[in-house]
């Protein structure tokens, strides 16, 4: 894999330029990399590390809740992110706990690392393990279902979900990535993973057929679908979201029962869609996908 580190000014500017620049502009939150006061915190490997926790309404301290973690993009905050995403009525409504981490600093911009130290991470912070400290942390505090912890995210959010995936296998059960790239596929991964992807025809930042520092999004579903063992030919049908046309691709069959859908936007651009498909938006197409499935496979 090419190293990212020559297309991080581009990346940064190409977000601005994009959906991004609005994740500075939130009123209620922080600024920079800076969450507001209702952010909570946890000291890992020397540095405050930031996040933001919604405990469901419904919560009940008896019973094991699983957890979801939603990853901001380059540039992003938290704060905003929770905003623009829109899934604590979701979470109060799905009973799971709600996490919003916060990425650390790179010249000003928040960033995720989603790799095992390398020249495809953004700087030398082990992201990995600030998300198990974190994990543990959540446990300590509230009875969370360490069978049903799930990640997923938007751009460098959805790559960092990646990351989990292959390099935390025993610690999240299955992963949802939004405009994102997998920057490795020869992944660590022990276990077969359930993973869905939403990703627009006109991603300008990350390309939908890849490039020099991404790889496509077919050869990202080529790698889980052989990982998982999935059919090689999936169901295809077409459905609309407004204006939008999706394409939704589903390759079911994998080992433990898993498997990998695809949500292709047509001409979709580089966002945290809004979508409505049956009256479920994009965190709920997401949260439906994954809470399917626990860490030994289908629930």
């Amino acid at each position: 894999m090419v190293s990212m580190r020559a297309s991080y000014l581009l990346f940064l500017t190409l977000c601005f330029f994009a959906s991004c620049s609005k994740e500075f502009n939130d009123p209620k939150g922080g600024t920079g990399c800076t969450l507001g006061s209702d952010a909570s915190s946890i000291q890992f490997d020397g540095q405050e590390r930031q996040y933001l926790i919604h405990i469901p309404s419904t919560y009940d301290s008896t019973l094991a809740t699983p957890l979801l973690l939603n990853f901001h993009g380059f540039g992003g905050q938290a704060d905003y992110f929770r905003n623009e995403t829109d899934m604590v009525n979701l979470s109060d409504n799905e009973n799971f706990i709600l996490v919003y981490p916060q990425g650390t600093c790179l010249d000003g911009s928040a960033h995720w690392n989603p790799s095992l130290p390398s020249p495809d991470n953004k700087s030398s912070v082990d992201d990995l393990g600030f998300i198990e400290a974190l994990v543990n942390e959540i446990a300590g505090q509230y009875n969370v279902d360490l069978e049903r912890i799930y990640a997923c995210g938007y751009s460098n959010g959805g790559m960092m979900s990646y990351g989990l995936a292959c390099e935390k296998s025993e610690l999240i059960a299955a992963v949802g990535s939004v405009s994102g790239a997998m920057l490795d596929l020869n992944c660590n991964s022990n276990r077969p993973k359930p993973v869905i992807m939403i990703h627009g025809t006109n991603d300008g930042v990350i390309p939908y057929e890849g490039g020099a520092d991404y790889n496509s999004v077919q050869s990202t579903l080529d790698s889980w679908i052989n990982h998982n063992n999935a059919d090689q030919t999936p169901t295809v049908n077409t459905i609309t979201s407004g204006n939008l046309e999706i394409e939704y691709i589903r390759y079911a069959n994998g080992d433990s029962s898993t498997a990998v859908e695809h949500y292709k936007i047509v001409n979709g651009e580089h966002v945290w869609f809004d979508l409505d498909v049956n009256g479920r938006n994009t965190g709920a197409i997401v949260w439906d996908f994954v809470s399917q499935y626990d860490i030994n496979g289908l629930r």
